[in-house]
């Protein structure tokens, strides 16, 4: 048995950079399954995507998947990439056994939960209100600068990455505080505001379209005084009312305490989003 790659299509590039291209994964030159690669746009580093990796059914737990994603990633690895990037479901057990042994590592994961059909109701002494236009344009600033943050610590270089999250921010909220179903709320003790959460609608996976926590945060100087839970709380609250059953969030796994804060709060994983050095 020979197991290789082979092109079905011709490379597709985009104008921002992106690169893609799908391959058959063959054994003697017939197909036995397929997969998709890509390159990121902008990412200065080189950071490839591994977008799908598929063996067909009666060909399976032959090592053909193992030889088939090694095979990819020295492709990437010829494009220039540095690091390789996927995504695995939370039920797909055998593609979570078969990255952890390829040395891929869980640096954030998609979590879901479903809601309860009474809104939940806010400690004793919180309240929240929804944010004025002058406050949102003080939020939308160090918002915008957080996310860029983030980028950069997945390689994006700092440019890049401002111009990434000045662009997602656009897209997302492209009306402000108008923008339809989009919620945007700061909680508030004694008369001052501790924190905010962004709620909208939003598809987090395919055909799969929920309430959506987009951003959450305590003021640094009350963190660790569960106000964090009370933002979940009140996330809850506006995704109720605006009538979604389930609430959605992405978070980085090595922030530990908001992971089991979620935890606790019933979130499940939906998706393992993993990388690996090349």
């Amino acid at each position: 048995m020979t197991t290789t790659l082979r092109p079905s299509g011709p490379i597709q590039q985009g104008a921002d950079g992106a690169q893609d291209r799908a391959y058959d994964v063959c054994d003697n030159g017939r197909p036995v399954g397929a997969v998709e690669i890509a390159v990121e746009p902008q990412s200065a580093g080189g950071s490839g995507l591994l977008r799908s990796l598929r063996i067909d059914e009666p060909v399976r737990r032959r090592g053909r998947g193992t030889i088939a994603a090694l095979a990819a990633e020295e492709v990437l690895r010829g494009w220039g990439c540095t690091q390789v990037r996927t995504s695995v479901d939370a039920g797909a057990v055998p593609a979570q056994r078969l990255t952890a042994a390829l040395g891929y590592t869980e640096h954030s994961r998609n979590m879901i939960k479903s809601l309860p059909p009474v809104p939940p109701a806010l400690p004793d002494g919180l309240t929240a209100r929804p944010m004025t236009p002058g406050e949102f344009a003080r939020w939308e600033d160090g918002a915008v600068a957080g996310y860029a943050e983030s980028l950069v610590t997945r390689g994006m270089p700092e440019e890049v990455a401002l111009r990434a999250a000045r662009a997602s921010h656009a897209g997302h909220l492209p009306d402000g505080l108008e923008t339809e179903g989009a919620q945007l709320h700061l909680l508030v003790h004694g008369g001052g505001t501790v924190g905010n959460i962004w709620v909208a609608r939003f598809e987090m996976h395919p055909g799969v379209l929920v309430g959506y926590v987009f951003d959450v945060e305590v003021h640094e100087e009350f963190r660790g005084r569960g106000y964090g839970r009370a933002l979940m709380l009140q996330a809850e609250r506006i995704a109720l009312a605006a009538g979604h059953g389930r609430l959605g969030l992405h978070v980085v796994t090595a922030n530990v305490p908001a992971v089991r804060l979620y935890e606790s709060l019933g979130y499940e994983p939906t998706q393992y989003n993993l990388a690996k050095q090349l």
